[in-house]
């Protein structure tokens, strides 16, 4: 008669909830770009869906923009302010601020808005802000061809270092609004009254940069002492944008690169870079602790 069988011991399993590749932040979700894909792509067609017009509205609305302020900066007010081309100084800053308000805002909202995927799918969590992000980097395409039309009938011509100064511009809102709708997205997890401070922080920051106003009048007004104004990497956001556009399209673009841009652009455009960088890393340090607690927040 044969012995009876030793009963299997359960072992635990030291092993975590998340597979290993959520632990690495937001370099993963690059890694998945078909399922990042079609985040966008759904969040594109959500944004249009039941419109006659559909795709074409993201040129309707910059070009509606663009003439307006062409109306009320280059012809109400043409003879009140003394910058050439204002239409074109405020629309090349307009679609840097634009851009990052809109990433910030709608990554801001991304998670609670997409809770039934986030508690669903085995996927980096930081994947919607960053759809978002792509999402907002989309309609940025028809507002700088709306913008390359204009200038261009300004008599802009494009030059290597201008081109270099508008990639520059936009990594840096891509960056930093990244950075901080990852930040405020989980915040907004555990506190929904974050998302309508980041709103009220975005009228903030169209003001705070030099789109309304030329970059002149903050040097006069602080008789030169800009160095704390210019720490703000989205206003070198907007100045490398208007040097790459806007200043090409003046009658005399050396003249007004030297008077109306600050000393050693480039050194402040890559300074303004590598801090929104640095945000970058202590938003993701942030996401990275918070996010174990953001499923069971969502119920």
């Amino acid at each position: 008669m044969s012995a009876p069988a030793t009963p299997m011991r359960r072992r635990p399993v030291d092993a975590p909830l998340r597979p290993p590749w959520s632990e690495q932040g937001i370099l993963e979700v690059f890694r998945h770009r078909y399922i990042l894909s079609l985040l966008v792509r759904r969040e594109i067609a959500a944004r249009y869906q039941g419109s006659v017009l559909g795709l074409l509205w993201s040129y309707v609305n910059p070009l509606s923009q663009f003439f307006i302020y062409y109306f009320v900066m280059g012809i109400l007010f043409g003879r009140a302010q003394r910058t050439e081309d204002f239409a074109v100084h405020v629309f090349a800053g307009l679609i840097v601020v634009h851009f990052f308000t809109e990433t910030m805002n709608a990554g801001t909202r991304s998670i609670v808005r997409n809770k039934s995927l986030v508690q669903k799918m085995a996927v980096p969590r930081e994947m919607f802000p960053v759809a978002s992000m792509l999402v907002s980097l989309f309609h940025v395409v028809p507002q700088v061809a709306i913008l390359l039309v204009a200038t261009l009938i300004s008599g802009w011509r494009p030059d290597a270092m201008g081109l270099v100064f508008g990639v520059l511009g936009l990594l840096i809102s891509m960056t930093l609004g990244t950075a901080l709708a990852l930040m405020f997205s989980a915040a907004n997890v555990f506190l929904r009254d974050v998302s309508n401070a980041v709103n009220v922080l975005s009228n903030f920051v169209r003001f705070g940069v030099p789109m309304m106003y030329p970059y002149t009048l903050v040097a006069q007004r602080f008789h030169g002492h800009t160095s704390i104004y210019l720490l703000n990497p989205i206003t070198e956001a907007v100045l490398a944008f208007q040097r790459a556009f806007w200043v090409g399209a003046t009658s005399h673009p050396a003249h007004t690169a030297h008077i109306d841009m600050p000393p050693n652009m480039l050194w402040l455009s890559l300074r303004a870079l590598v801090i929104s960088l640095v945000i970058l890393a202590i938003a993701q340090s942030t996401f990275t602790r918070l996010e174990r607690r953001i499923p069971e927040r969502l119920l």
